[in-house]
């Protein structure tokens, strides 16, 4: 998606893409073996089994780009930036909920409306059902929007550091959490508590690429590599130590999001760090993933249970591996398809509303120190 703010990069559709495509795997695995089908078991298919992960480079990278388009812009309009923020995702994040309300009609307070404001907390229309389950993450982001320019404004009048302090505060807030909630995995998963420090996590990985863009353009390939061994890793020991699904109390959860993030993180900064480019029909296939993966996100898990309850499981081959491939090829082909009418009927039109947010004129909102902006140039 091109931003009005800061030079396209299609790195960053390519990792919305990966995120997105996880999730999906994550779903698209609970479908499938819940309907009979092959069951992935192993430590090291945990970037599908617990693909739920996507989620929280959704966040990192979130944080990343905000950071790097108030580095580039030096002054942010808080108004207008909240202006495309809410441009971006509120029409998108409204049908889903008038789509949860009135699966839920019999049930619906009016009170329930507030939960516009909180998808990721208490009995949230969206959460009571599977199709517009996804709806969780979206007021937490908007939770983000809202204190980010603030936070940006802070680390670049105090540096780095100032991020640091508030890892530090929230790694309290998440031991402290754990001592009195029964159900914490869940908390750590859905809640501010849980979520914040991979948003916080982004926004350094963004510090850390300007300051250090030549030395990481050189070493991208050894960065990359390693970054993607290390997700493998963290994956794989959620996957032994705390699946997301059979552990509602475990202390791997206190730390889960920073040692996640963190290697999120350092993919996103070896992927925009590095050089060559994909052929060209993919790096556009994966750009246009990236473009529709907010509909595809939002979208995905209707469409497989669809899929899962009125057509089941398709065994053309008799071969279970090869069957299973199949039904993951359609379904993800019907999901991208379903995605791109989605964007060009509901986001498309809003996002052309969308305007520039930052102001050099020094009339309104707030700019960066100019050592802040030195790291720029």
């Amino acid at each position: 998606m091109h931003s009005l703010n800061i030079q396209y990069n299609p790195r960053i559709d390519q990792l919305r893409w990966l995120a997105a495509t996880l999730v999906f795997l994550f779903h698209f695995h609970l479908e499938y073996a819940g309907n009979g089908g092959i069951r992935l078991t192993g430590p090291w298919t945990a970037l599908v089994t617990e693909g739920h992960t996507g989620v929280g480079l959704f966040f990192t990278l979130s944080g990343f780009l905000f950071m790097q388009i108030a580095l580039h812009q030096g002054q942010i309009v808080y108004k207008d930036f909240l202006r495309n923020r809410l441009l971006r995702i509120l029409p998108l994040y409204l049908v889903i909920f008038l789509v949860a309300t009135s699966i839920g009609r019999d049930k619906f307070a009016p009170q329930d409306l507030l939960y516009l404001f909180a998808s990721n907390l208490g009995l949230a229309p969206t959460s009571g059902t599977v199709i517009t389950g996804a709806a969780w993450t979206i007021s937490l982001e908007f939770l983000f929007y809202m204190v980010f320019p603030f936070l940006a404004r802070f680390t670049m009048e105090r540096g780095i550091a100032y991020l640091g302090g508030w890892l530090l505060l929230m790694a309290f807030f998440k031991v402290a959490a754990y001592t009195v909630n029964d159900n914490s995995t869940l908390m750590f998963f859905s809640t501010w508590v849980g979520r914040f420090d991979q948003f916080l996590i982004g926004m350094a990985a963004a510090m850390l690429v300007a300051r250090w863009r030549a030395p990481l353009a050189r070493f991208a390939p050894v960065l990359l590599v390693a970054a993607i061994a290390f997700v493998m890793w963290d994956t794989a020991l959620m996957h032994r130590v705390a699946p997301f699904g059979a552990a509602p109390k475990a202390s791997l959860w206190i730390w889960w999001s920073m040692v996640e993030s963190a290697g999120w993180a350092a993919l996103i900064v070896a992927w925009v760090s590095f050089q060559p480019r994909l052929p060209g029909v993919v790096e556009r296939a994966l750009s246009q993933g990236g473009k529709v993966s907010f509909s595809f996100y939002l979208l995905h898990m209707g469409l497989l249970h669809i899929f899962a309850t009125r057509i089941g499981l398709v065994a053309p081959t008799g071969m279970p591996w090869v069957d299973a491939a199949i039904m993951l090829a359609v379904a993800y082909g019907a999901t991208w398809g379903l995605s791109t009418l989605c964007y060009h009927i509901v986001e498309e039109p809003f996002l052309r509303m969308r305007r520039n947010y930052g102001s050099r004129d020094g009339t309104v909102g707030w700019s960066a120190p100019p050592t802040a902006r030195s790291t720029q140039s």
